[in-house]
């Protein structure tokens, strides 16, 4: 496939959930987004109020309505599937088993998580309990997140702190280790670049995109946080920025939207909002870097 013949994959935003997880739906809609992110729950804390059978019943009909595809929910931060504390460890693997239950009820279509931070151990064996706490988050629930479509995507990290997923063979290395589970992958732009993959240069872009192919996979790509960064290459600090303003630049975040095997994922822009943009202005920029230009009209797609 050549770049010329590319469609404009489909491009959203994270979206608040104040007032109720349909604001959400109506926030991105207004905004001209055609996929979006939200959080099913509360991401600082740990308790949660159930969902109420109305909610639910308002959120899947405001989504047919707008036409939204696909939804794809954000796991909470405290949650660290990789930590060797007996504590935190049990409280993650309940409140990503909470997560993957909302995702359920309200028919999200993934579940990106941030595999989590060794805290002292090795990489290794951060990677087997990362894989170990996700097949016991899930279990019992397989059949119906089959049924349902419901994905859990890994999230690759800065590599910040003792953070694992840094690389893209260490986010293979967690899939690889739930055969059981269906796993695929959220490709943040800004977390790679601050991990070391620089989409700056013509030549290293194409040795990242090369590795992403042949331990992830790109089939298993299902969403990329489309970001710029503030931070610096390989600074291991996770400071996401306005699209084609950052360190990544315009050229770089255009090498991985018009990337012929990433057209299928969904597009979610976490950037901040601030006095130099605001949302559906960085939606307008990153459409622009589209190989068709702002006027390219993104194609519609029905959840599979």
């Amino acid at each position: 496939m050549s770049i010329s013949s590319l469609e404009l994959p489909r491009i959203g935003l994270h979206t608040g959930i104040v007032g109720g997880l349909f604001r959400s739906i109506l926030s991105a809609s207004e905004k001209g987004c055609q996929t979006w992110q939200i959080f099913s729950r509360n991401p600082r804390g740990w308790a949660t109020r159930p969902l109420e059978r109305d909610s639910i019943r308002r959120f899947r009909e405001l989504r047919y309505e707008h036409g939204l595809s696909p939804c794809i929910i954000h796991a909470a931060y405290l949650v660290n599937l990789s930590s060797p504390s007996t504590e935190i460890r049990e409280k993650s693997i309940a409140a990503f088993r909470d997560e993957i239950e909302r995702g359920l009820a309200i028919g999200a279509d993934f579940l990106a998580v941030h595999p989590g931070s060794s805290k002292g151990t090795t990489v290794e064996l951060a990677i087997e309990l990362c894989a170990s706490a996700l097949l016991e988050a899930a279990r019992g629930l397989e059949e119906r997140m089959s049924i349902a479509g419901l994905q859990i995507l890994i999230e690759n990290t800065a590599g910040q702190g003792e953070q694992i997923g840094r690389s893209f063979e260490e986010v293979q290395a967690i899939i690889s280790s739930t055969p059981d589970l269906d796993l695929g992958m959220c490709l943040d732009t800004a977390h790679s670049f601050a991990a070391g993959y620089d989409w700056r240069d013509e030549h290293a872009a194409k040795r990242a995109f090369a590795k992403l192919g042949r331990t992830v996979g790109f089939s298993r790509v299902k969403a990329v946080h489309f970001n710029d960064s503030k931070s610096c290459m390989g600074s291991r600090v996770d400071r996401h920025w306005h699209i084609g303003l950052g360190e990544i630049g315009a050229a770089g975040l255009a090498r991985v939207l018009n990337h012929p095997k990433l057209q299928r994922a969904a597009f979610i822009l976490e950037t901040p909002v601030d006095s130099s943009r605001n949302d559906v202005q960085n939606l307008a920029a990153a459409r622009a870097l589209f190989n068709g230009g702002s006027h390219a009209k993104p194609r519609r797609r029905e959840k599979e």
